[in-house]
Order: C-alpha cells, then sequence, then structure tokens
C-alpha cells in the first residue's frame, strides 16, 4: 500500500541509497531465485537491487532522485511553493526582482545554424524564466521532454521543453508519459503552461513500435488538447509529424509564437523526401533534378515566415524578446484563472 501511495502523489522523492520501493520486498520474491534480487549478498543490498531509486527514477515510477532527507524535505518544500493550498484556489505569485523586459543577447545564437548540431534547452530555461526559479522534475525517465515549474513576473507556471541533446528532442514512449502526466498535473492545480518546441516527431523504428509510442503519443496528445489552462508555446525549431502539431491546441485561442530558426512541416525534408516521394523518382528520366525541385518546393512550405501569414503563429519574433512576451502571456493568464 505504501508503494501504491507513493506512485498517486502529485510528487515523489527517493534518498539515493537509503530509499526503495517495490509491490513486495526480497523476503516475499526469495522463492523465485537469487536472480530475480539481482544477487546481491545480503538484505540491504537486495532491496536496492530490486526497488532503488536507480531503477525508479529512471522508469517513471518516482519523480526525483536526492542525496540526503534534508535535500528531500527541501524539494518538496519548493514544489509545494508552485502550489495552491488546495484545488481550486490560485497559486500565490511571489515578487522575484526579475525584471520583465529583461532580453538575453544569448538566445540570439542559441539555436545552431546546423539542423544536426544539439544546443542546451535547460539554459534557454534559465535565460527566459525568472532568474532562479526553474525546478525541474522527472530529469532522468522521458528524457526527450524537459518538464519544469518556474516563474514569470512571478506568476508561477508549468514549462514543457524539449531537450534536443536526448534522441534530437523526438518523443518516445516514455517521454509521452511524463509529458501526459505534467500537463494533467498542470490542468488539475490550474497553472499556466509554457511549451517550448523543437520536436522532430515520435520516435521511431522496431523498438519504438515495440513500447507502443503511438498509443502513449496519442494519450499525451489528448491531454493538451482536452487541458483548459492557458497555454503558450513558442517553436524555437523543429515542429514536425504528430508529435509536432502536439505543442497546443490550435482550435483554441492560444499564444503561440516562433523564432526565424523554426521548420515544421509533416516530415523532415532531409531524409523523408526520397521516401515521400519514391515513386515520382523512379519514373523520372533525371531524379537527381527531380529531388532537387521537390526539396526547392518543400522548403518553402516549410518556412516559418509562410505560417505566420498563415496565421498558424501569432509572430515571428526576436528571441530576445521571448522573456518579456511570456511575461504578458503569464499576468493575462492569472488574470483570466482569477488571480488579483
Amino acid at each position: 500500500l505504501g508503494a501504491a501511495r507513493t506512485v498517486a502523489s502529485h510528487y515523489s522523492i527517493m534518498v539515493k541509497g537509503l530509499s526503495q520501493i517495490f509491490a513486495a520486498g526480497p523476503a516475499v520474491v526469495d522463492g523465485l531465485g537469487e536472480a530475480y534480487k539481482g544477487g546481491a549478498a545480503n538484505h540491504e543490498e537486495a532491496k536496492e537491487a530490486l526497488g532503488g531509486s536507480a531503477i525508479h527514477t529512471r522508469n517513471g515510477v518516482v519523480d526525483d532522485e536526492v542525496a540526503s532527507e534534508a535535500e528531500a524535505f527541501a524539494r518538496a518544500r519548493h514544489f509545494l511553493g508552485f502550489m495552491p493550498e488546495f484545488v481550486g484556489q490560485p497559486a500565490r505569485r511571489i515578487e522575484t526582482g526579475d525584471p520583465v523586459d529583461r532580453r538575453e543577447e544569448a538566445l540570439l545564437n542559441l539555436v545552431p545554424r546546423e539542423e544536426k548540431q544539439v544546443y542546451s534547452m535547460r539554459r534557454c530555461l534559465d535565460h527566459v524564466f525568472d532568474q532562479g526559479t526553474v525546478f525541474e522534475i522527472g530529469r532522468h525517465w522521458g528524457r526527450a521532454a524537459i518538464t519544469a515549474f518556474a516563474r514569470l513576473d512571478g506568476w508561477p507556471v508549468c514549462v514543457i521543453a524539449s531537450d534536443p541533446s536526448y534522441l534530437g528532442g523526438s518523443w518516445e514512449a516514455k517521454t509521452s508519459e511524463k509529458v501526459e502526466r505534467f500537463v494533467r498535473l498542470a490542468d488539475q492545480f490550474r497553472l499556466p503552461i509554457v511549451h517550448l518546441v523543437d520536436n522532430p516527431g515520435f520516435m521511431i523504428g522496431r523498438e519504438a513500435e515495440m513500447a507502443g509510442t503511438i498509443r502513449y503519443g496519442v494519450n499525451t496528445m489528448n491531454a493538451i488538447y482536452r487541458a483548459t489552462v492557458p497555454l503558450a508555446s513558442v517553436v524555437l525549431r523543429r515542429a514536425y509529424g504528430i508529435a509536432g502539431s502536439a505543442m497546443s491546441n490550435a482550435e483554441r485561442y492560444q499564444y503561440r509564437y516562433c523564432w526565424p530558426s523554426g521548420d515544421w512541416g509533416s516530415l523532415p525534408i532531409a531524409g523523408g523526401l526520397e521516401v515521400a516521394y519514391k515513386a515520382e523518382l523512379e519514373a523520372s528520366d533525371d531524379p537527381a533534378a527531380l529531388l532537387e525541385e521537390i526539396r526547392a518546393r518543400l522548403a518553402k512550405v516549410t518556412s516559418p515566415f509562410r505560417s505566420a501569414e498563415r496565421f498558424n503563429v501569432e509572430d515571428i519574433i526576436d528571441p530576445r524578446d521571448t522573456r518579456p512576451l511570456l511575461c504578458e502571456f503569464a499576468g493575462l493568464a492569472w488574470r483570466r484563472l482569477g488571480a488579483d
């Protein structure tokens, strides 16, 4: 029952080397053989091998791993600082002393011009949100997406951000599960959501199919589209495929901005055209020339300027304006949510 209560909680922490969680301990599973216990030499080692933090903070059973009980209580207090006292009451705004009009020059060069190069999305969070307020949870699992609490002009918000340093930011099953859970948490406690997007789509391949990635992905999309709290999204780079379209509910009024580095479509041009236009290329007298013609045509379609002209985004912005605009969003969102 203790394990079930932990998993059912909104936020959970394990102390490395001290905490274990399992449906049944080593004494119960002993009859299943030494292999089940991981070949541990004693009872304490067996408990750690069966249900230590190295297992459960990587599979999503528990959110966070810390080094001591004191740190666990500190993180619990930090988490509760973003929460309202009860469901239905607005969460508190605090004075952070960070100017709303702060514009970080480093954002101009954050996204590399080379599409295959990665960058630190966590640096982006530090530049955009109130300084010292970003509180990431679930860092060790579902790693293609960062989930965090933060503040904008003192207002608490939930943050979803792609992490291009892991699987290129592609959402696999665990990432989808993590984002779904976080969106539901935001909706339950009436916290606005900010989504920083660099998503090449759902993960593909045999392992992704065996993990049922598309099922978890669709569940995440349902959570995002059904969320009733205000949501703002900023497309930093890629927004491809079904996962890319899950940045926000396009049927509702929203804040959706794009950096000049934005690029989106049904599939990436690099590597996808040969498959999508296979019949035409095989029938062509000059496949190479036709491929270049198709590539040039679709490059215009994926341009963020074309998308802005068709009102798919509110505006293409200078990356340095991201913080001021999101602070404006936070103020309007909390006004709608009934905060003073």
